[in-house]
Parts: structure tokens; sequence; C-alpha cells
């Protein structure tokens, strides 16, 4: 078996090798790529500040994140809705957060619906946005306040306590039914466009820690015989069950998961596992199978939070990354970039690196999701300035997903560019009819060419306006130059139009 080992680790070094000579400019702007960020409301990481309760301050505040991230040309963001069965939203059973107004179960001031907001904060931007819940975190290890309709305090039956907190008890149907009904509830009442999970399933394991949930097992095994199949099992059952509900309430809307970044170490009796050395492990410590997930098709991509450098001993960025584009089943593989670490010691030329590898491995790998917001709007070890200013200078679209919407919208109409006052040109044009499947135009694409040029619409670098307004000023044209405009259009599962709109400008325009 070492023999086979040696041959595994030399096919994923051959396959890295010959994608890098491939792409020998591997900051160039990619038409299609995934660019996200996590921003966290548990602890107040990002959003909103410590102590800031105001709504009126908390909803400035996210709009001058929200802005700083289009500025870096993001194209999605991934807000924590749910920390510990509590809500950032209106629409819903569970009560408010306490990172949010100070004391859980207490309502904004002046009230605002905070989901609403941010989906249409971010929509104004054509930005995604991912509804991001922690699944069975119920309090916290000491010092947070509960409500008394919290479902700790209503249901104590349903919770586990380990390492001083307590978690809902996925064995339990009735739990896994509660939270379907949850995450079912978000999706149906709200303009989002995706939900999304992170890497709390069963708890990682700590010295000493105990999980007790034996009784629940002999109660509900279903002839299971391991208990650590059974986890899995419910795990399994959890993901099934809430994927057919959104699936039934919003078919369109996205599903995924952010897992830890490790499924399973490579071993004799593991062979379909990573060359790494993880203690830890989502499949054999959170009991979670994520590789299955994407398997069966029960979610729709994996951002796996491969927060390690390009030289961890253990657990090497590269040969993760390699593994997830291997074992992601024609599904969508955003990478999760651990960016915080830029702060405790990573070198400055890591993340640019993992930029470059993800580029050099484009039939695999969609896109970028980075943990977390302030790492970037604080720009740690200047990452937010590389993004600016190379590796995501152009804008890009988010890579479409066939196996929800293949029928492209179609193409705007009469486009015409006018000077105005000030010698701008500016652009107008229709929106396109419905598509065959009742799609209309959600956003445009302007592309710009030299006049004489032919209009290539692979070319990243020549986009130069994507939004849904259907008006566009060029201020970034050179005087006395002819330029050939072509304007497509994009439903929201982000097909392109098979046509577009031209228009050419004179010599002297």
């Amino acid at each position: 078996m070492m023999i086979n080992k040696f041959i595994l680790i030399f096919f994923s070094s051959l396959i890295c090798f010959s994608c890098n000579a491939q792409s020998p400019d591997l900051s160039k702007p990619q038409k299609h790529e995934f660019r996200a960020v996590w921003i966290a409301t548990v602890e107040n990481i990002d959003w909103p500040k410590y102590g800031q309760y105001n709504s009126d301050l908390q909803k400035q505040d996210f709009i001058r994140i929200l802005d700083e991230h289009k500025k870096s040309n993001l194209n999605a963001v991934f807000v924590q809705v749910r920390d510990a069965c509590d809500a950032y939203y209106a629409k819903g059973t569970e009560p408010w957060s306490e990172f949010l107004t100070g004391q859980q179960g207490k309502f904004p001031t002046p009230f605002y619906d905070p989901l609403s907001f941010m989906i249409e904060e971010a929509h104004s931007r054509n930005l995604e946005f991912h509804a991001w819940l922690n699944l069975n975190r119920a309090t916290f290890k000491k010092g947070k306040t509960i409500a008394p309709d919290h479902i700790s305090v209503t249901k104590p039956e349903w919770m586990l306590v380990y390492d001083g907190q307590k978690l809902l008890n996925f064995g339990i149907p009735e739990v896994r039914n509660y939270i379907t009904d949850i995450v079912v509830q978000i999706a149906k009442n709200y303009d989002i466009d995706g939900i999304h999970f992170d890497d709390y399933f069963y708890p990682y394991e700590v010295a000493g820690g105990v999980l007790k949930d034996d009784e629940t097992f002999r109660k509900y095994n279903g002839g299971i015989k391991n208990i650590k199949d059974w986890r899995r099992s419910n795990t399994d059952s959890l993901i099934y069950q809430i994927s057919e509900g959104i699936k039934k309430v919003k078919p369109r809307m996205k599903f995924g998961i952010s897992p830890f970044g490790v499924w399973r170490n490579y071993s004799t009796k593991n062979p379909a596992g990573s060359l790494t050395n993880a203690s830890q492990t989502s499949y054999d410590n959170l009991y979670a199978d994520t590789r299955k997930w994407l398997q069966q098709g029960w979610i729709d991509y994996i951002a796996p939070q491969i927060y390690f450098d390009q030289a961890h001993g253990k657990i090497p960025f590269n040969e993760l990354a390699l593994w997830w584009g291997q074992n992601s089943f024609g599904k969508h593989l955003y990478i999760g970039h651990g960016i915080y670490k830029i702060k405790a010691g990573w070198l400055l030329t890591e993340a640019p690196k993992q930029i470059k590898f993800n580029r050099a491995n484009p039939t695999t790998i969609q896109g970028s999701i980075f943990f977390s917001s302030k790492s970037l709007t604080e720009n740690y070890g200047g990452f937010q300035d590389s993004l600016r200013n190379n590796y995501y200078r152009y804008p890009a679209i988010i890579p479409a997903m066939p196996w929800k919407d293949s029928i492209p919208p179609l193409s705007p109409q009469k486009l015409i560019v006018v000077k105005n006052d000030e010698g701008i040109p500016v652009l107008t044009w229709q929106p396109g009819e419905k598509a065959t499947d009742g799609d209309e135009n959600n956003y445009f694409v302007v592309y710009r060419f030299e006049k004489g040029e032919k209009p290539d619409l692979s070319k990243a670098i020549k986009i130069i306006y994507i939004g849904k307004s259907n008006t566009f000023n060029d201020t970034s044209v050179e005087k006395y130059r002819g330029y050939i405009y072509c304007v497509t259009s994009f439903d929201r599962l982000h097909n392109e139009s098979q046509d577009y709109a031209l228009f050419t400008t004179e010599y002297g325009y």
C-alpha cells in the first residue's frame, strides 16, 4: 500500500505541475469566478459592532461593509443569521440574538428586520446573499443571556451538554424536524440566494469530553449497531430533509456546506481519503459525511475550510484543494481561505498563492470564500489591496449551476449610446423578453472593445459594468476613440444570453 500512496502523491503533484504549466499567468482575471466573504455575527466578530444596539447605526455599518466588499469586486456574501438557536430575522419563531440587541429575545430598536434589510442592500449591489446558519449550538459556555422562550428552556430534553455548551441532539427525530422547519421557513419567507451551514455538526472532540447520547441511541437506533454510524446517519437524514424541503419551496435556491477541510485522512482502511494527517476529521469526529452529500446531490456546492498554508506539515493546502476538486462530483467547489491567519503570522505571499492555485485548477475549483469580513475590510497584510489592484481588479460573474437552471435569458434590445452634457457616453437599452422558463433579465453585463476589434465575450478585462440598471455612464473612455459596446443579460442563476445588443461609436465621438 505504500507504493499506492507514493503513486497518489506523485499523481497529485503531476496534476498541480501540469495546471501551472498550462496557466503561466495565474493572476489573469477570470470571467467566471465565485468571490465571497463570510460576515460573522457570533460574538460580534464582523457585524454588528459590540455594544452598538441602535438599528440605524447597525444599518449604516452594514452598508459600509457591503460597499467595501463591492469595491473589491466580490460577488457574494454569507451572513450569519442564526448563532445559537436565535435569529437575526423577524419572520421566525426563535428569539432575537443577544449579539444584535444586547439581550436574547429583545427586539431591535428602532424595530427592523435585519435579514430583509441585508438582502435588499446586497441585491442592490448585485451581490448574492446566502443565509448562514449554525445548526446545533443552543448555548455558549458562559455569560450569555437566555430568553424564557429559547429552545434550551422549553425543550430541555432535546439538549446534549458537551464542553460547557448545550447542543441540539440530532439523534431525536423531532429535533431534526425542528431544525428543518427553521431552515425551510427562512427559505420560504426571504428572497435569499442560498442556505449555508458551517462545520458544526456533532461537536469537535475535547480531552475528557463525553457525548452522552447513549440513551437516544438505544431509543432511535433503527437497527444501526454502531453509535458512530448512527450519528452519521442522523446528520445524513438532517441534510437530506433540509435539501428536499428547500427544493419544495424554492427549487432554484442554492444549498451548500462549509465543513472542516478534511473529510477523512487517507489510510489502507480509508483509501478515498486525502493525503493528510488531521487530528480530527468531518467523517470520523464530527460525523458529517460531506463527500456523500455531494455524491448524492443533496447539496449544490462545498466550501471546505482549508485554513492551512501550502507548507503545512500535516494538512497542506494544495493537497487538500486538489482532493476536493477530485471529489466534488460535478458540483461547485469554493475554497474557504483562512485569511484571518495573515494577522497571526502567515507569510504575506500565502493568500495570493492560494488564489493562484485555485486559478490553476479552473475546471474543479470555481472560486473562493474568505474568513472573515474584517480580515478584508481591515486589510490584513495588504491582502484587500492585492485583490483590488491585481487578482480582483476586474469584476467576475458567478459560475452557473446548470443542474438547477440551464436555460439562458433572452438578450437585451435597442442599445443606444449618446453623450451627456459632460461629454460622457451614456448607454441605454431595453431588457429582453421572458425566456422559455419564465425568467426575466436579472442583471446585465457591458463589454467594451476598441473599434475594429472582434468582440470576444470570454475576455474578463473587457467587462466594464455588471449590474441591474439598464443604463450605464462610461466615465473611463478616452477622447477621440471609437468603441464597440456589447450588452448581454443574465438570469438569477447566472446563465448568459446567447446573443447581445451592440452599438459602435465613431472615432472622435
